[in-house]
């Protein structure tokens, strides 16, 4: 039989990085948390945090927190008398957050969220490592043990201020001007501009890029000339019909298809924001293809 107080203590390890910050989430000592880490290791006979700055479980640590996570859910769906809320790791990408996900999350009682803010195609790592019960990513599946249901299509248009594009683009958006222009980029993560490249030009190239990570920012800084950049339509459908952006190369969107995947040994404990997700992605994406 696991003891789940030791289990609590792994997975605030692993998710804050240390054992000072996760003894202060759990309102415990740093050595109440090494014991019970030190009695699990012993228990289980294997290494389950590797010791460092920051502390990470091992895989065999990691698919103990994917128990933890599973059987939480679990039990949350039995609607026991006060069980308290029950928080729900989710991977998301930045831009989903800035556009659409919060109302889905406001619309689901009962929960608290720890949200992972990652790039698309890079959210379903989150969950085949087990460290995350969900995920909205671009990857359609199938990936073993979780179900996938799709959700639409997030718009991007390749946009700069008027200032800018008479500035960089007094011929268009050629590939000699793109490849000279400052462009935007989210973090090394971000591969939206080289795919929006190679679909406009038939190619990919080396371009100069400032990185900024927040979706808000990527829109302020379009629109203030810093430079171009893949923003997504729901944050820039204002600055469009105001003139205060211009398409670099009308015409010329880039659809990002986006899916909800879960668990499947948590579909049903998950099926109130499972719902919440697919209405409000419906709401705001374009449909899928």
């Amino acid at each position: 039989m696991l003891d789940y107080p030791q289990l609590r203590a792994l997975a605030a390890v692993h998710r804050r990085g240390s054992f000072d910050l996760a003894a202060a989430s759990l309102d415990l000592t740093p050595s109440a948390i090494s014991q019970r880490i030190k009695a699990l290791e012993e228990r289980m006979g294997t290494l389950l945090v590797k010791r460092g700055q920051p502390c990470t479980a091992t895989a065999a640590g990691l698919a103990l927190i994917r128990h933890l996570d599973e059987v939480t859910l679990l039990e949350a769906a039995l609607a026991l008398p006060d069980p308290g809320p029950t928080t729900l790791r989710i991977a998301v990408n930045a831009d989903s957050l800035a556009t659409w996900v919060i109302p889905a999350l406001a619309a689901t009682e009962g929960l608290l969220f720890d949200l992972v803010i990652d790039d698309q195609d890079h959210s379903q790592d989150w969950l085949k490592r087990g460290e995350v019960a969900a995920a909205i990513t671009s990857h359609p599946g199938p990936l073993q043990g979780c179900d996938t249901l799709p959700l639409g299509r997030l718009r991007y248009h390749a946009t700069a201020s008027p200032a800018f594009c008479a500035r960089w683009f007094p011929q268009g958006a050629t590939p000699d001007a793109l490849h000279h222009a400052p462009a935007l980029t989210f973090s090394d993560k971000d591969s939206l501009q080289s795919a929006w490249l190679s679909r406009h030009c038939g190619q990919t190239f080396p371009y100069p890029t400032h990185r900024m990570a927040s979706s808000h920012a990527f829109v302020d800084a379009a629109v203030t000339g810093l430079g171009w950049g893949m923003n997504p339509e729901p944050l820039i459908a204002s600055h469009l019909a105001a003139g205060t952006l211009l398409e670099i190369a009308p015409n010329t969107p880039l659809d990002v298809p986006l899916h909800w995947q879960f668990t499947r040994l948590t579909a049903a404990a998950l099926a109130p924001l499972t719902r919440a997700i697919r209405q409000a992605a419906a709401h705001t994406l374009h449909p899928p293809a």
